[in-house]
């Protein structure tokens, strides 16, 4: 079937979005190709639909599980074949799903990076009938990229066993030094990139210097309507702040990943179909959630890196009408960065003692294996032991970049169940132990496919058809699992721990100091440019913010705050021949702007600011890597 065909057929579209198709030819011409599409870019097409067109099995390797899960559940409602591996699964489940990829059973199989250590799963990896090889999230494999994972380091050793076949690397943003990392860390055989502009025409970046965020908020929000996201850093502040905004007649809610499941589904839910108007969240909000009429998204802090910003704030406007990305700063937000940049990275000592603190919480002998996954309780764990939320946090972070554990997000997986007997050796149970028969036959009655595989149910549901309290049914699935005549998986409401690596003496680990000094150096130089984004008074935003992703020579957007004000302020600049003559002088050492307002004089601060943007775009005045400026010489 032509790829034209099965988008329409699956996906309903009539024609590709810009360079969708460029890149699904690429991957049919079984090139390893590296993806660069912004936040709503439309990624997942790019693999799906050319996977569709082959033989065999697409194997997806993805870090977040809801987004594994959502995909799944898309694919399959569509008509598509889709399974999921992720921590959290029983080890006969996992069995299972290997089995049917093994045997044809799904058009795409999603795994977590860290099933690439698994021995089970490796020995049954060279009998997938695999026809491409996806890699989401692709700048988690790069030591240079702000979210490194090293378990995507193995990506490249499963590479032999899967034969002669393609990898489509993809990612929302990724600078130079990232793109090259991931091609050579992937094993191109040859350098292949497609780089769609990270310019947003439709999106009016603003900085806002306010002493008073809240009242900046509440103007922003009066101002402008429709749809909006408020990010802000903890989860007391989305409460707060969502509070703020309900009493100054705002629909607002708040959203973090503290809260159940259920609770989480439902504020999503509302705010897809605007019964929420702003939704007040932690970063943990919007990843994969494709609703194109957010109007205006608000930073309330600012973010540790552009690449955080880009893909947070890139969430408005991408129904391609005008939108706005609002970030609020405070002198104090700054210094606020800097304190948790340091305490983001603990000393060896404290890595220790959270590392044996883990092994103690879950009696992990040493010899032990991995591949075993456990719930975690943040809150237990920091009581029993005594530690600070805030210094444990830090800690797990480092040791998963470490590779001596793995802890995935906070997800919800429902009860599921599938006997693991025949039909003929349940009907003899039922038979020989009556007092099970009724509760069996409403499991069968209620749900398809038990004996083929797992399937999701409720104890709720079932306890009501049966006339029976809740506990009683999970009583007698239990006996279930222990006569092991099924297997019985209670839900999940927690994050998965896994410990990645032989569990060996606390003393004997190697806690990589001189990676953790380099984790550290990337995140300054990160802060560092985001800081000087914020700070920035001269350049365009839109083209200060591509040009951290290697886009040099975009254009001034007009619609932005600095755009805006060079309108608002415009100067004769014919006549502005002893500003640039003082500029000249002055700038022959490098100088930060607000040492050059002072140079030259508080009160002709706006005609200086008309003359630097004029000299910058005119490339007679440039910027150093420490974000100051200095005449260029070669101009002048």
């Amino acid at each position: 079937m032509l790829i034209h065909d099965i988008l329409k057929q699956y996906w309903g579209y009539d024609q590709f979005r810009p360079l969708q198709e460029d890149i699904i030819q690429s991957v049919s011409d079984k090139r390893d190709t590296l993806a660069l599409l912004p936040t709503g870019g439309g990624k997942s097409i790019c693999f799906q639909v050319p996977a569709m067109a082959m033989d065999g099995l697409c194997l997806v390797i993805s870090p977040l599980i809801a987004l594994m899960k959502d995909q799944v559940e898309h694919l399959q409602h569509i008509g598509i074949n889709a399974a999921a591996l992720y921590s959290g699964m029983s080890s006969r489940e996992q069995l299972l799903i290997m089995d049917n990829a093994i045997n044809g059973a799904y058009k795409f199989l999603y795994v977590s990076p860290e099933r690439l250590k698994s021995v089970s799963f490796l020995d049954r990896l060279p009998h997938f009938n695999i026809n491409l090889l996806a890699v989401d999230e692709a700048h988690c494999i790069s030591q240079w990229g702000y979210d490194f994972r090293p378990e995507y380091l193995q990506i490249a050793d499963v590479r032999p066993l899967i034969g002669d076949v393609p990898v489509l690397a993809l990612t929302a943003s990724a600078t130079a030094s990232v793109v090259g990392d991931i091609q050579q860390k992937l094993a191109f055989k040859h350098p292949n990139v497609f780089k769609k502009s990270f310019v947003r025409p439709n999106l009016s970046y603003v900085v806002n210097q306010t002493e008073s965020k809240q009242d900046r908020l509440l103007h922003i929000l009066k101002r402008i309507k429709g749809s909006g996201l408020v990010y802000v850093r903890n989860r007391r502040q989305t409460q707060d702040i969502a509070t703020l905004l309900r009493q100054h007649k705002i629909m607002a809610d708040y959203y973090h990943a503290g809260l159940s499941n259920l609770v989480r589904n439902k504020k999503q839910d509302d705010w897809i179909k605007n019964k929420t108007r702003i939704m007040v969240c932690t970063n943990a909000f919007g990843m994969g959630i494709d609703k194109p009429d957010v109007r205006v998204v608000v930073h309330y802090e600012m973010p540790e890196s552009p690449e955080s910003y880009y893909q947070e704030a890139g969430r408005a406007g991408r129904d391609n009408q005008k939108a706005y990305c609002v970030l609020l700063h405070h002198q104090a937000d700054e210094d606020g960065a800097w304190n948790k940049l340091e305490n983001a990275y603990p000393n060896e000592a404290e890595l220790r003692k959270v590392f044996q603190a883990l092994c103690n919480y879950y009696s992990v002998p040493i010899g032990a294996n991995t591949d075993v996954s456990y719930d975690f309780d943040l809150a237990d764990f920091t009581s029993r032991y005594q530690f600070q939320a805030h210094q444990v946090y830090p800690a797990l972070k480092l040791l998963m970049q470490c590779d001596l554990i793995h802890l995935n997000e906070t997800f919800f997986e429902p009860s599921k169940f599938r006997f693991t007997v025949s039909h003929g050796e349940l009907y003899k149970f039922q038979v020989e132990h009556e007092s099970y028969d009724l509760l069996i036959k409403i499991l069968l009655r209620s749900y398809g496919g038990l004996f083929d595989h797992y399937t999701k149910i409720s104890e709720k549901d079932l306890a009501s058809k049966a006339g029976k309290e809740v506990g009683v049914v999970v009583k007698f699935l239990e006996q279930l699992h222990k006569l092991n005549l099924g297997d019985y998986q209670k839900q999940k409401d927690k994050p998965q721990l896994t410990f990645t690596t032989q569990r060996v003496s606390v003393e004997h680990i190697n806690f990589k100091q001189a990676f953790i000094k380099q984790r550290k150096q990337i995140a300054t130089d990160k802060l560092q440019a985001m800081i000087g984004y914020c700070n920035n008074k001269l350049i365009c935003r839109n083209k200060k913010l591509v040009a951290y992703f290697d886009e040099p020579d975009a254009t001034n957007c007009g619609i932005c705050d600095i755009c805006i004000e060079q309108r608002k302020n415009s100067t004769d600049l014919t006549q502005a021949n002893d500003t640039t003559a003082q500029l000249k002088q002055l700038l022959l050492k490098p100088m930060h702007v607000a040492d050059v307002i002072k140079a030259i004089g508080i009160g002709n601060e706006n005609q200086t600011l008309a003359v630097l943007r004029y000299l910058l775009d005119q490339n007679q005045v440039k910027y150093n890597k420490e974000y100051q400026l200095i005449w260029n010489e070669k101009h002048s």
